[in-house]
Order: C-alpha cells, then structure tokens, then sequence
C-alpha cells in the first residue's frame, strides 16, 4: 500500500497543461471533451478545481508535483453521497452544497493580526493564508533556503503525490495551498518542553458565500528528534455564526527513534465545516501521541492516516467530540497500518451526543502479515445525551499476522452506571448534578491529556461551558 511519504516522485509526473491548468481559456471544455468514460467528475468538484487554482497562480514550483497528481484525480473523481461512497455512508455533507463557494482575500489575511501564543514558536494561518511564522526550525516553504531542509521537504511533498487513500478533500488542499508551514526538527534537537503553536484562525466572508480555506503544514522530525505540536483550530470575528469551510491538511514524518506528540483543538463556529487530513509516517522505533478535541463546526469530518514503517513503532490515540448543536456532524475516520514486528498501538475514541447531533467513528486497524508480536488495542465509548441524538460506531480490526495481542470494544449509553449516580446520591447530591459531574469527567478524560496546561485549562472551560448550555435545552 503506497503512503504518502514513502515514495520519490519524478517531476515527469506533470500533466499536460489542459490538465494541470484548468483557468486557461478553453481548457476546461477540452478536459470535458477528452473524457468518454461514465464515471467523471461532476461539474461542482472541477468548479472548486478552478476557483482553487487561480487563487494559486504564483506558488512554489516545490508543491507541482502534488498540484499535477491531485488535479489529474480530480478529473475522475464525484462529490461523494451516502449513496456512492461507503466512506459517507454515515456522513451527509450536503451543507458543503448548500452556499456558493467563495475563496479568502489573502491582503485581507495578511492585515489582520496574528493571535497571541504562550509560546514562543508559533505558526498562523489567517483564512488559510499562512500570515506569520516565529521560533527555530519554523518556516514557510517558500522561504526555506536551499539546504537540507528544503531538500527534505521537497521530496516528502512530492511523495505526498503518492498518497493512495487520499479523497476530494484532500485533492482540493493539494491545488488550494497558497504556502505551505515546515517544522523541521533536525537529528538530535528536542523541542518537546516549547511546543510549536500552530494556530488557525477562520472570520468567513459575511456576504452569504462559503469561504473555503486549504492550510497545509508539512512537519519533518528526523532521527531521535523530538517535537511538541499545539495544533488549534478557532473563529475570530463573527462571535460562533461566521460560516466557512476550513480544509487543512497536515503531514507529520517521524523518523527512527524520534517522537512527536500531537494536539488537535477544533473549536470552530457552529456554521462552519471542518474537512481535515491528518497523514503520518512513522519509521523504526518512533512514538507518535495524538489528543484530539473537536467541540466546534456544524459539520466536523476529521480522516487521520497512519503507517507504521518499522519495527518497535508506538502509536497511541485519544480522541473526544462533544455535539451540543441541532444537526452538528462529527465524524472521525482513523486508519492505521501495522506492517512491522513488535508494533504497539491504543486508540481511544469517546463522544457525547446531545440534541439532534450525529457522531460517526470508523477506526480501521490492519495488522498486516509481517506484523507480529503486534500488540494493538482500540476502544469507543459514546454518550447520548438526548433520544433523537445518532451515534454510528464502526470499530475494525483486520488482523493477518498470527502472533499478535488485539483487542477492541465499543459502548453507546444513554445514561451512566446507576451506580456512579447512587455514589454521588449517597452522599447528599442530587442525580442532576450527579450527571453533569459524571458527563464532564467523561470528556475531561480526554482533554486532560493535552500536556500543555494553557491550551487544556482553556479548552475544559470551553466544554464545561458547552456542556451547561446543551443540558439546559
């Protein structure tokens, strides 16, 4: 299986212009032309094409070769339904359909101040475009020099061209992407006690449209480096109704015995989508720690990849999404390769659902033939809150090897232990409270491992908060 990080590319994977270019004039109606086969594009998937291309015309040669492959996948690719695509069979994402689609002001984003970090190494996006950048080892693409870094950069994006799995969502990052944030951490460097902060901030356009942004971090750890990464996803500007579509793709290498830990806040507006990509490449004896907590968006689909390349490679996974809204849409695709002896791997999936909210998990495990001695755990455990509230868990372990440890379990309830209650009742305090206290530590369970105490002090205000507001509906 191809990833996205393990291949060379050569740049004789350009495509014909007709191809490639798709605002020139005409070009569009001899693609049309050129196509006899049933299965195509639809009009909408090559209209976003063009509007994303002419919003890039003056990007980095570095990114061509992913520009070319992803513009060529998208000439036969539809808009997926929960018809066509089993991917979306649980997923309706036809609030992406709903308003015309507008692309950012990048002089507008540049204007605008970057928001203040407790850290001093930080990155900025601004409607996707990439405004700011502070601290060693952090760049723009388009700024690295010519050197090993750049290098090094080069080829993984190029690889990135590569990705198998990848989806529409993707491709449309892949030609959108004005620049492109490198963290690269060099052999030896530890920057685990300073996290990078990478910071996404999102005003939409306030004329009715759907502004559409594609931010794309690319972050490179090489051998026995190691690296913290604070990776918040927030409104600025339109207090929770700012409507806008956030499409950011981040790639993170990990090389042998190196170690990156990852967290992902998404606190977005409750008219926005979130459509993100979380690709990683883990080589020999490298750990990867990743805390998600997405509490925001109307619709939330988050498709997180993993491969694990080598042997004694340790994953570990946590994951919360809290629906408090009528027709909010959270859903998490996992996908993690084991193709390695002596892998180590634990996911951990937990929602709770309130309202009309409808939570998806699809957690694919594969535990491939040369993966023995695997030991690899996952568990989903959601909460409904409210009996029109929809939880679809697809938890999936495909194991090959013979010589492996795997277990999995998945637990949807509409109230907690009666047990738990009768602790709290026993001691004076009434059931409501009693089930507040219980849904908060369900969630806090999660949101306690975020190792950075401004962004997890921060973030339990805000699901506490959440959490008051939904029980009170």
């Amino acid at each position: 299986m191809s990833s996205p990080c393990a291949a060379t590319c050569s740049t004789s994977l350009r495509l014909p212009p007709t191809i490639l270019r798709f605002r020139r004039p005409g070009a569009l109606a001899s693609v049309r032309a050129a196509r006899s086969a049933p299965a195509v594009s639809d009009d909408l998937v090559l209209r976003i094409a063009e509007q994303l291309e002419d919003s890039v015309a003056e990007s980095s040669p570095l990114l061509d070769p992913l520009r070319s492959a992803s513009a060529l996948s998208l000439i036969s690719t539809r808009w997926p339904t929960r018809r066509s695509n089993e991917a979306f069979r649980f997923t309706d994402i036809s609030y992406l359909r709903s308003l015309p689609i507008s692309l950012p002001s990048q002089a507008l984003a540049l204007a605008l101040a970057a928001p203040s970090s407790p850290y001093p190494s930080c990155i900025h996006f601004s409607d996707g475009v990439l405004t700011s950048t502070s601290g060693v080892h952090v760049s723009a693409l388009a700024d690295l020099p010519p050197g090993p870094a750049r290098d090094r950069a080069a080829a993984a994006l190029a690889a990135s061209a590569e990705f198998a799995d990848k989806d529409l969502f993707y491709d449309f990052n892949a030609i959108g992407a004005k620049d492109v944030a490198v963290v690269h951490v060099p052999e030896g460097v530890s920057m685990a006690d300073d996290p990078v902060h990478i910071m996404f901030s999102y005003s939409g356009s306030g004329d009715g449209s759907m502004v559409m942004s594609n931010p794309r971090v690319l972050v490179l750890a090489e051998k026995g480096a190691e690296v913290a990464i604070v990776e918040e996803h927030f409104e600025v500007g339109q207090e929770g109704g700012g409507c806008y579509w956030a499409n950011p793709v981040m790639e993170i290498i990990v090389e042998e015995n190196a170690k990156v830990v990852h967290s992902y806040v998404q606190r977005q507006s409750f008219e926005a989508a979130h459509t993100k990509w979380t690709v990683i490449q883990q080589s020999k004896s490298s750990k990867y720690e990743f805390v998600e907590v997405s509490i925001g968006a109307r619709l939330n689909r988050h498709n997180l990849h993993i491969q694990q390349l080598g042997p004694e490679t340790d994953t570990q996974l946590s994951a919360f999404h809290f629906l408090s809204q009528n027709k909010q849409i959270h859903d998490l695709h996992s996908k993690l390769i084991l193709d390695h002896p002596r892998g180590l791997s634990n996911q951990l999936h937990k929602c709770i659902a309130s309202s009309t909210g409808n939570a998806i998990f699809d957690g694919n495990i594969k535990v491939n033939r040369y993966a023995q001695q695997t030991d690899a755990g996952q568990e989903t455990r959601c909460l409904l809150l409210s009996p029109k509230a929809l939880v679809n868990v697809k938890p999936n372990l495909q194991i090959i090897a013979d010589d492996v440890k795997c277990t999995h379990g998945a637990a949807i309830s509409g109230e907690h232990d009666p047990n738990a209650l009768y602790f709290f009742q026993a001691r004076g305090i009434d059931i409501k409270t009693a089930a507040d206290a219980l849904n908060f530590a369900f969630g806090a369970h999660v949101i306690n491992k975020i190792p950075f105490k401004p962004i997890e002090k921060n973030t339990l205000a805000q699901f506490k908060e959440l959490l008051a507001s939904s029980r009170q509906e």
